[in-house]
């Protein structure tokens, strides 16, 4: 897989690969979702393709000064299990590593087993914390 900036013409690409990953939510436009990330450190936005250039993985990384954020870690079904969200976890530390970054943080589904022992897998730990929430901009 090869790793490069997000563009807008991978937009629909990308929310299809979200689609199919099951990451997008009725309460979520994921366009907006995409549009407030690009008026926000675009550079922490990447796509992974195949080796025929088609978009089979998505990363949104953010960092506040604080704390780093990964969303929308998308990796297409056909394409899981080969390291390739290994490989773009493994690049989001690395650059948020180079940029002062001293914590990531990310959020997962209550219930998605398989996910937090993805995680786990990377040494991210249960930081025994409640996530909560506000929506300041309904999308819909």
């Amino acid at each position: 897989m090869e790793v490069r900036p997000f563009t807008p013409a991978d937009s629909e690409a990308v929310v299809q690969l979200w689609q199919d990953c099951g990451l997008t939510r009725p309460w979520n436009d994921p366009y907006k979702d995409i549009a407030r990330k690009l008026s926000v450190s675009p550079d922490l936005f990447w796509v992974g393709c195949d080796a025929d250039g088609s978009i089979v993985a998505s990363i949104m990384v953010g960092y506040d000064g604080h704390r780093g954020w990964i969303n929308y870690l998308a990796v297409h079904p056909g394409h899981q299990r080969q390291g390739n969200a290994r490989s773009l976890m493994k690049l989001a530390e690395q650059v948020l590593t180079e940029q002062g970054c001293p914590k990531l943080n990310l959020q997962i589904r209550a219930g998605n087993k398989a996910v937090i022992a993805f995680y786990e897998s990377l040494g991210y730990v249960d930081d025994q914390t409640v996530s909560l929430g506000k929506r300041l901009i309904p999308d819909l």
